[in-house]
């Protein structure tokens, strides 16, 4: 049975966090399911929004671990960040794709389409399919709404992939990009 993840679970490195979470299932008000897909950011690398220091927008990367970092991407989709390692540091996991296991039918209400495989790949439509606002910025990823289960141990390391990240013009050549091999949830295929 898969353990809920508490604080002290965010504090280490966000690429390692974001492999671990392959294969975790995330759930806003009930809704939601397995993550497939997660992209690592680090203050010391030029893409993070913590590249620059701390603003008012990113403010929540550098409180503690294990909170929600929301922002609106293009202004038009909300997207979900971990923040992860000590406090101050600027660090944080993207939640790029999820496998729809809880709540279809709200998601399909709210992302307006059908089709499963479309609801949660990329993290624009996850945003959107979780019901994700600004509301949700800096709240406790061990708390309602909120609740994220560790992956089953039983997930080999193996079934996770690794590349470069999508969508970015600095630090292209990092492969922080994690996925589950051979999932049809994923947002772009490796």
């Amino acid at each position: 049975m898969a353990h809920p993840l508490r604080t002290q679970d965010f504090e280490q490195d966000a690429p390692v966090l974001a492999q671990a979470l392959i294969g975790a299932t995330l759930l806003v008000d009930g809704v939601g399911g397995i993550i497939v897909e997660t992209e690592a950011y680090d203050r010391s690398e030029p893409a993070s929004h913590t590249y620059p220091g701390p603003t008012p927008r990113n403010k929540a990367m550098f409180g503690p671990p294990g909170r929600a970092y929301v922002y609106r991407s293009y202004g038009i989709h909300w997207c979900l960040n971990f923040v992860c390692r000590e406090e101050h540091h600027g660090a944080g996991v993207l939640i790029r794709a999820l496998e729809p296991t809880q709540g279809l039918d709200r998601m399909r209400e709210r992302r307006g389409l059908q089709d499963e495989r479309l609801l949660c790949a990329g993290p624009g439509r996850l945003g959107q399919a979780l019901g994700i606002t600004l509301a949700h910025y800096g709240l406790r990823l061990d708390e309602p709404p909120f609740e994220v289960l560790a992956a089953p141990q039983d997930t080999p390391a193996a079934q996770v992939l690794s590349g470069p990240r999508i969508g970015i013009t600095k630090a292209v050549d990092l492969p922080w990009r994690f996925g589950l091999q051979g999932s049809r949830f994923l947002s772009k295929r490796f």
